[in-house]
């Protein structure tokens, strides 16, 4: 498996079976470079917010996916667990919907806007998993604090940060390093990638590993 991440909360996962985008995104609206377009089979929405839902940007006729469900598309399993896209139960920036793959044997966790730590009903749905995409930068969803704690809560065996500033966004979004602080760890700890190439038999067998892979526009 190989997981690219596109900038913001995208990322595009190669398996055996095909590709899968997760939460493209409008340049504009965010006031970066266009998403880069890119085909897939498959494509995630975990809320329909412009930095989210970018279904033009992407090439061929891939499969949407909008929300909770359970889905297989060419042999490659999702399904979507209900959240919100705030701490209110979704009253202020509305739903949103946690994905996981499930495919090669290894479980792919994309957080999209989660605003709030899961409760004991949604942790269960989500189940064990080993990569974790989850955002850190706050920006309405989760700040770094927060991220640690759904971190500790999920207890994945790669976690790799999203929706962060790394760059020329507009969003009020913090940067990487306040995640590093929250964590304990110091960015030189981390291990930085362009792409993630993994297997089941390459996950650490003892706490979480994070990946910071660079953003590929």
């Amino acid at each position: 498996m190989e997981i690219t991440w596109l900038g913001y909360s995208a990322f595009r996962t190669r398996t055996r079976d095909g590709f899968v985008i997760n939460d493209p995104y409008s340049g504009k609206a965010l006031g970066i470079p266009s998403f880069p377009r890119t085909t897939a089979d498959i494509v995630t929405i975990s809320h329909n917010h412009s930095g989210h839902n970018n279904i033009d940007g992407v090439k061929g006729e891939p499969y949407v996916i909008r929300g909770p469900g359970e889905y297989e598309v060419k042999g490659m399993f999702i399904f979507g667990v209900p959240t919100y896209h705030d701490g209110k139960k979704g009253s202020v920036h509305g739903p949103n919907t946690v994905y996981v793959l499930d495919a090669e044997d290894l479980r792919v966790c994309h957080l999209g806007d989660l605003g709030h730590i899961p409760n004991q009903t949604q942790a269960e749905a989500i189940g064990p998993i080993d990569i974790l995409c989850v955002p850190v930068g706050d920006g309405h969803a989760l700040n770094a604090a927060q991220a640690v704690e759904v971190i500790n809560l999920l207890d994945p065996r790669i976690v790799i940060p999203m929706h962060y500033r790394s760059g020329a966004e507009e969003m009020p979004l913090d940067k990487l390093d306040k995640f590093f602080k929250a964590m304990g760890m110091e960015d030189k700890e981390a291990s930085h990638q362009e792409v993630l190439k993994v297997t089941k038999r390459d996950l650490p067998s003892d706490g979480a590993q994070v990946v910071v892979l660079e953003p590929k526009r």
